[in-house]
C-alpha cells in the first residue's frame, strides 16, 4: 500500500460501498480482523480486503497508510477487546491476575490475529490506556516508579509471549495439534527410566499437565514475586 493516507477530516466517502454501506475505519478493522480469522496472514491484503467491503481497494488508503498501519490497528483492536468492561478493584494482585487473564482469552478467541499482532507496540489508544492501567495498579500498590516500569515489562511481555505462544498452538490444523500431543504419548511414554530416570518418574503428571496451557500458574509465580519483592519494599 502506498503512503498516502487522506487527513481525518476527508475520511468520510460520499457514496456507499457496493454493498450499501459506508467505510469507517472501524469498519476496515472488523473486516480485516474476520479475514485473518478466517484465511490467516495472507488474507491481510488490500485486495481481499477491497473485495470483502465491496469497495475499490484503494478506498482503503483513505484511512491506513500502508499495511503495517492496519496491522497497528489490529493490535491495538485485540488490546481493546481485553479490556472491555475491566475495572480496578484496588487489590492489586486481583487487578493484574484479571489483566493477565483477559489478555491471554482475547488473543486466543482470535488466534490468527494473536500470531500477526501479539509482538507489537501500537502507541494507539486502547494500547495506552492498557499501559496507563497497569502502571497505576503498580504504583498505587506502593511500588517505585522505577520498580513499577520493570514489573510492568515482565508482566506484559509474559502476559503476550503466553498469549503468542497458546494461540499459535490453537491455529495449527487439527491434524497438526492431535499429532503433538500424541508425541506425549509415543515419545515421552516409552523412555527408560535407565536413561531418562526423572521423565520417567514423572511421566503421567508431565502428559496431563502439558495438555493445558501454563500461563495460569505461571501468572501466579509472577504475582508472587511481585507481592514479595512489594513485602520488601514496605519493610524498606
Amino acid at each position: 500500500m502506498a503512503e498516502r493516507v487522506v487527513p481525518e477530516h476527508r475520511r468520510q466517502r460520499r457514496r456507499p460501498t457496493k454493498n450499501g454501506t459506508v467505510l469507517s475505519e472501524r469498519m476496515i478493522v472488523e473486516t480485516a480482523l474476520r479475514l485473518v480469522a478466517q484465511h490467516g496472514a495472507d488474507a491481510l491484503s488490500v485486495r481481499r480486503l477491497g473485495a470483502a467491503l465491496g469497495a475499490d481497494p484503494s478506498a482503503v488508503y483513505r484511512y491506513f497508510r500502508n499495511t503495517d498501519a492496519l496491522l497497528l490497528a489490529l493490535a491495538d483492536e485485540m488490546v481493546g477487546r481485553a479490556q472491555a468492561g475491566w475495572r480496578a478493584t484496588g487489590d492489586w494482585r486481583t487487578d493484574l491476575r484479571e489483566i493477565a487473564l483477559r489478555i491471554h482469552a482475547a488473543y486466543l478467541a482470535n488466534p490468527q490475529v494473536a500470531a500477526l499482532a501479539a509482538h507489537r507496540t501500537t502507541g494507539r489508544e486502547h494500547e495506552t490506556r492498557a499501559v496507563e492501567s497497569i502502571l497505576g495498579v503498580l504504583r498505587e500498590a506502593g511500588f517505585p516508579d522505577a520498580e513499577a516500569v520493570r514489573i510492568y515489562h515482565a508482566f506484559v511481555d509474559q502476559a503476550l509471549a503466553f498469549a503468542a505462544l497458546d494461540a499459535a498452538a490453537l491455529a495449527l490444523p487439527e491434524p497438526a495439534r492431535a499429532a503433538d500431543e500424541r508425541v506425549w504419548h509415543a515419545a515421552y511414554g516409552k523412555l527408560s527410566a535407565d536413561t531418562h530416570p526423572h521423565v520417567a518418574a514423572t511421566y503421567p503428571l508431565l502428559a496431563a499437565d502439558m495438555r493445558d496451557s501454563g500461563h495460569p500458574f505461571a501468572l501466579e509465580l509472577l504475582l508472587d514475586a511481585v507481592g514479595a519483592r512489594l513485602a520488601a519494599h514496605t519493610r524498606g
